[in-house]
């Protein structure tokens, strides 16, 4: 037989309990404890999840996508906070991010592809969005390693980038320096009280952790979580992404200066080079349930893919394949704020775009962990815009 839960004594009750500690939780835990709340967290190995295989493109302005005009407005916020939310957290912590503003440039390869770009420039410019069209030619003036192939594209000089596995690693110190109480263990059960309300999680070992409000922000993960009501479990769904990492040569000079990103025959590729000499090329994308297995046709269509954009990057050194699992929501947008059950919250579903909405959603969060209230840009993303039936629907078999 198990032991018996036990709560341990030797400690207050937290204001706040963040279960999952990705990105989106580590930000959410150490805003909120700037805010003055008591803060614990509750994962084996904070600093892990999605952020480990990301990109880390900041690209609100190349990742618009017909119909997420509102989130949009979301992830210009938070492209606007990025700048001084990496210099607070290097100064705090003494990490480099691997912040660049090096901007990104979208190529179309064929007419099809062309014609595609033409139009969502036409969608950037009628969001008012800063964007300029470029020939091959300019293309190419740019980034000289393109194929001669290319027709076309897109300069967007506002996207960014940033290094997620050092911004994970600077976000654990970064609480640690805010006083955040970390448990290193999984949470397997939500606890809900008397009157119908999260009190705290039980963990593996039976330990029970109790808090004021509990933050769910387990990624992926977040609708297994046992014990939470049907009616308020997150309708999010892993989708997998294939990564490949290779290393540039240091001399004469770089492969590529900035982010470079195409729809090869109906895939989308990037390559993104960072200043240590790495470029990281993805990403797959698959709805496999919680498969991470990296396979040899996701490897060979991310190379190909790549090659046809950058034929020297077949020259390069392979140094790591990975898959991971984004946090997929029905409307591609996050989830946010209070939940029906009270003492619940939501930080979770930003599939393609957690490392980009990491400062708006430590903000957000700690906007309503201390207030009641969700800012008002966020309210379009509060978890109540699901119902029961979305929930169920969306959870994979």
């Amino acid at each position: 037989m198990s032991s018996p839960p036990h709560t341990p004594r030797s400690s207050p009750v937290p204001d706040v309990l963040v279960v999952g500690g990705g990105i989106v939780g580590l930000v959410t835990a150490w805003r909120a404890a700037q805010r003055g709340l008591l803060t614990a967290l509750v994962d084996p190995e904070p600093g892990g999840g999605a952020a480990q295989v990301a990109a880390g493109m900041l690209a609100a302005v190349t990742e618009l996508h017909y119909g997420e005009e509102t989130l949009l407005a979301l992830n210009l916020a938070s492209a606007r906070r990025y700048p001084g939310f990496a210099a607070e957290l290097t100064e705090l912590t003494g990490h480099d991010l691997g912040y660049r503003r090096c901007g990104t440039l979208a190529v179309a390869l064929d007419a099809d592809d062309r014609a595609h770009l033409r139009e969502l420039h036409a969608l950037q410019q009628r969001s008012g969005l800063e964007s300029e069209w470029l020939s091959g030619r300019e293309c190419r003036r740019l980034e000289p390693m393109l194929a001669p192939g290319v027709r076309g594209g897109l300069r967007v000089d506002g996207d960014h980038q940033i290094d997620p596995r050092r911004l994970a690693r600077a976000l654990v110190a970064a609480c640690g320096h805010a006083g955040v109480v970390f448990h290193r263990v999984w949470a397997e059960r939500l606890a809900v009280g008397r009157g119908d309300r999260a009190t705290g999680v039980v963990t593996a070992d039976g330990t029970v952790l109790e808090a004021g409000q509990v933050v769910l922000a387990g990624g992926s993960l977040s609708g297994r979580l046992a014990g939470v009501p049907e009616a308020v479990l997150p309708p999010v769904r892993p989708v997998k992404g294939q990564v490949l990492r290779l290393t540039m040569p240091p001399t004469p000079g770089p492969l590529l200066n900035r982010t470079v990103r195409a729809v090869v025959r109906g895939n989308h590729v990037y390559l993104v080079p960072r200043e240590s000499g790495e470029l990281v090329v993805g990403a797959t994308s698959e709805e496999l349930g919680w498969d991470t297995t990296v396979t040899a046709g996701g490897v060979y269509e991310l190379l190909r893919d790549a090659h046809e954009l950058v034929p020297g990057i077949t020259e390069l050194p392979l140094t790591e394949t990975r898959a991971g699992l984004r946090p997929g929501s029905p409307d591609n947008a996050p989830l946010l704020g209070p939940t029906t059950l009270d003492g619940l919250l939501l930080a979770t579903g930003h599939y393609r775009n957690g490392v980009l909405l990491t400062p708006v959603t430590g903000d957000v969060m700690a906007d309503v962990l201390t207030g009641g209230e969700l800012p008002r840009q966020a309210r379009p993303f509060s978890p109540r815009r699901f119902g029961a039936a979305a929930a169920l629907s969306e959870q994979p078999a």
